[in-house]
């Protein structure tokens, strides 16, 4: 009976975890959001996009105005995102996304990450030429046609659509467009569970499972970082 509840409290503090990295990304991309274009979501596409995800991983609504409210605050730590890349064993291509106030700090500990996981980190240009910048929209299904939605949004930027394991819609832009497939989508009253800018590999490589594992504990590592927001990757 112990050591059932010591498994279901693993299970808690996991989850809390993931949930409280969830918040701190958020909170970090609205006051990057509030800081370039201002609290008001009906003017600033980026901060409205932010709170959609927000709400999709249940955010609770007074911590959302709150990192609002701070964002606007003269005291408040302004934060950059900078994009980190290297290689992990075997040649896998990482690309390491941070919001950070300190960067000294962030590429001090981006590297240590990398050297410790038995990476590599490289300079600025030397991996990310291996992915494509791409706008990625989660759609529920419910009531939507592919073939309809494609040629909906086509002439938006839309480059490919398709049905996750879950059965949602994800469709996919070029980076350039995602303003235009957001307005296009808000337009249509179609509601977005989730939208974001990901790094998407052009080719992938095949390793093995004991070989990938090498390369996911790097990738916790890197993503249990305070500064870390997202972890790209190209292996297959």
């Amino acid at each position: 009976m112990g050591r059932i509840f010591e498994v279901r409290k693993s299970t808690m503090f996991a989850r809390y975890d993931r949930m409280a990295k969830q918040f701190s990304r958020i909170g970090k991309e609205i006051n990057i959001a509030v800081k370039k274009a201002g609290p008001e979501p009906n003017t600033n596409p980026m901060l409205r996009r932010i709170m959609q995800n927000a709400k999709s991983v249940n955010m609770p609504k007074d911590r959302i105005e709150s990192a609002i409210k701070n964002a606007m605050g003269k005291d408040t730590s302004n934060y950059d995102e900078v994009l980190y890349e290297g290689y992990g064993p075997y040649g896998i291509a990482l690309l390491v996304v941070t919001a950070t106030d300190n960067t000294t700090r962030t590429v001090a500990n981006v590297r240590s990450h990398f050297n410790k996981g038995g990476g590599t980190p490289g300079n600025s240009g030397s991996v990310s030429f291996l992915f494509k910048h791409c706008g990625v929209f989660k759609l529920k299904a419910e009531g939507a046609n592919l073939d309809d939605l494609e040629l909906e949004l086509i002439d938006f930027g839309l480059e490919e659509i398709g049905e996750d394991s879950e059965g949602n819609i994800i469709a996919r832009c070029g980076f350039t467009d995602f303003g235009n497939m957001q307005k296009a989508l808000e337009e249509k009253k179609i509601v977005p569970i989730s939208s974001e800018l990901e790094w998407i590999p052009l080719n992938t490589i095949e390793i093995s499972e004991e070989q990938a594992e090498e390369i996911f504990k790097l990738i916790e590592r890197l993503e249990q970082d305070d500064d870390v927001q997202h972890v790209f990757h190209n292996m297959a």
